[in-house]
C-alpha cells in the first residue's frame, strides 16, 4: 500500500512541477517577446534621436555661418560708413552711390538676423524632438532591463521551484511592461532615479 501512495504522491508532485514548468515557459515566451519588441521600437527612437541630433547639429552650422554673413555685412557697413563720415568732399554722386551701398548692406545685417532667429528656433525645436525622444528611449531601456532580470528569476525559478522567486520575476516583469507600454504610448513616465541606476 506505501508503494501506491508514493506513487500517487510522485505523480502529483510530478504534475505540479509540470504545471509550473508550463506556466514558467509562457512566461518567458511572452516577456522575452515583449522584450523584443521593445528592442524594435527603442532601435527606431534611437535612430530619430540621431537623426533630430544630426538635424541640430546641421541648424546650429546655419544659423553660426548666417552669422558670420552678418558680421561680414556689419564690417562692410561700417567701413563704408565710416570712409563716407571721413570724406565730407565727396562728391554728391559717389556719396550717393555710397548711401546706396549702405542701405544694402542694411538691409543684408535686417536679413541675416532675421533669418537668424528662424533657424534657431528651428535647431532648438530639433532639439526638443530629442529631449522626448529620449524619455521614451529610457522607458524601452528599463523596460528591456526589467524584463531580462525577470526572464533571468522564471529561470531561477523553474530550477529552484521556489514559488516566491517567481512572484519576484513577475513583479520585475509587470514592472518593464508598465515602462515599455508607457513608451508605445509615448506616456511621460520617466524615474530619474532608476534612469540613472542604468545609465
Amino acid at each position: 500500500m506505501s508503494e501506491i501512495a508514493e506513487t500517487i504522491t510522485e505523480a502529483v508532485d510530478h504534475a505540479s512541477e509540470s504545471r509550473l514548468n508550463g506556466l514558467i515557459a509562457l512566461l518567458v515566451a511572452v516577456t522575452a517577446t515583449f522584450t523584443a519588441l521593445c528592442n524594435v521600437k527603442d532601435g527606431n527612437v534611437v535612430q530619430a534621436m540621431a537623426q533630430d541630433q544630426a538635424n541640430a547639429v546641421d541648424a546650429w552650422s546655419y544659423y553660426q555661418a548666417k552669422g558670420t554673413k552678418q558680421n561680414i555685412a556689419e564690417s562692410a557697413l561700417d567701413q563704408l560708413t565710416l570712409e563716407r563720415d571721413l570724406r565730407p568732399d565727396l562728391p554728391a554722386e559717389a556719396r550717393a552711390r555710397v548711401d546706396k551701398r549702405i542701405d544694402e548692406y542694411k538691409a543684408r545685417v535686417k536679413l541675416y538676423e532675421d533669418e537668424k532667429v528662424k533657424i534657431m528656433e528651428h535647431a532648438k525645436g530639433f532639439q526638443t524632438d530629442y529631449d522626448a525622444l529620449n524619455v521614451h528611449d529610457d522607458q524601452f531601456d528599463l523596460a528591456e532591463a526589467l524584463s531580462s532580470v525577470a526572464i533571468a528569476l522564471f529561470g531561477v525559478t523553474a530550477l529552484t521551484r521556489k514559488r516566491a522567486l517567481l512572484v519576484v520575476g513577475l513583479v520585475f516583469a509587470g514592472v518593464g511592461a508598465v515602462f515599455g507600454v508607457s513608451g508605445f504610448l509615448k506616456l511621460g513616465l520617466h524615474p530619474d532615479f532608476l534612469v540613472r541606476l542604468i545609465s
